[in-house]
C-alpha cells in the first residue's frame, strides 16, 4: 500500500514540476515577444525548428516578424492570461496547445490612404485569422485582436525542457509541420 501510495505521490509531483515549469515558461516566451527580445524568444524555440530555419536566418526572420519595411508589430498587453491544453505524450515528446487572446498592434511606415487600409485590413484579418481589426488613421495603426496559438514541446532535444513554436509566425508554423507531420498535428487538434 505504501509503495503504491508513493509511486502515485512521485507520478503527480512530476506532473505538476512539468505543468508548473510549462507556465513558467510560457510566460518567459511571452514576454521576450512583449519585450522584443529576439535572442530570448530564440532561446526558448524549439531547437531543430532553429536548425531547420537556420541559426543565421532565424534571428533575421524573428526581426522581420515585428519590424520590417512595411510595418513594425508590437503586442499591446504585459501579461495575458494562457489557456493550456493537455499535455500530451506523442511517440515519446511531450506536448502541450497554449492559446491566449493577443492584441497587437501594427503601425504601417507609409500613410494609409482609405483605400489601402481597406486593403491592409483584409490582409491583417486573414494572416491572424480574425475579424477583429480596426484602423486608427491618428496612429497609421490598426488594431487586432486574436487568438496566439503556442505548441510546447519536451524531449529529448531540448532535455526534456519546454521550448517553443509560435503558430502564428508563418515560418515557425511550417517548421512544426515539417518536423512533426500531419499525424501530431492532427492528435494536437490543430
Amino acid at each position: 500500500m505504501k509503495k503504491i501510495f508513493l509511486l502515485l505521490f512521485i507520478s503527480t509531483s512530476a506532473f505538476s514540476q512539468s505543468t508548473e515549469s510549462l507556465k513558467t515558461a510560457t510566460k518567459k516566451l511571452y514576454q521576450a515577444n512583449y519585450l522584443m527580445d529576439f535572442d530570448g524568444v530564440i532561446s526558448l524555440s524549439y531547437p531543430k525548428m532553429v536548425e531547420t530555419i537556420g541559426s543565421e536566418k532565424m534571428p533575421e526572420q524573428v526581426e522581420k516578424y515585428y519590424e520590417n519595411d512595411e510595418y513594425r508589430l508590437r503586442f499591446q498587453l504585459e501579461t495575458v492570461p494562457f489557456q493550456f491544453g493537455e499535455i500530451k505524450k506523442i511517440e515519446g515528446k511531450s506536448f502541450c496547445v497554449i492559446t491566449c487572446r493577443n492584441p497587437m498592434r501594427y503601425f504601417f511606415e507609409a500613410k494609409l490612404t482609405s483605400e489601402t487600409s481597406t486593403q491592409k485590413a483584409e490582409w491583417l484579418k486573414e494572416i491572424n485569422k480574425t475579424k477583429e481589426v480596426t484602423f486608427e488613421p491618428n496612429r497609421n495603426s490598426f488594431n487586432v485582436k486574436k487568438t496566439t496559438i503556442f505548441v510546447a514541446v519536451a524531449d529529448e532535444t531540448t532535455s526534456n525542457q519546454w521550448k517553443f513554436f509560435n503558430l502564428d509566425d508563418a515560418n515557425q508554423a511550417a517548421a512544426f509541420q515539417s518536423i512533426f507531420g500531419e499525424n501530431i498535428k492532427k492528435e494536437l487538434g490543430l
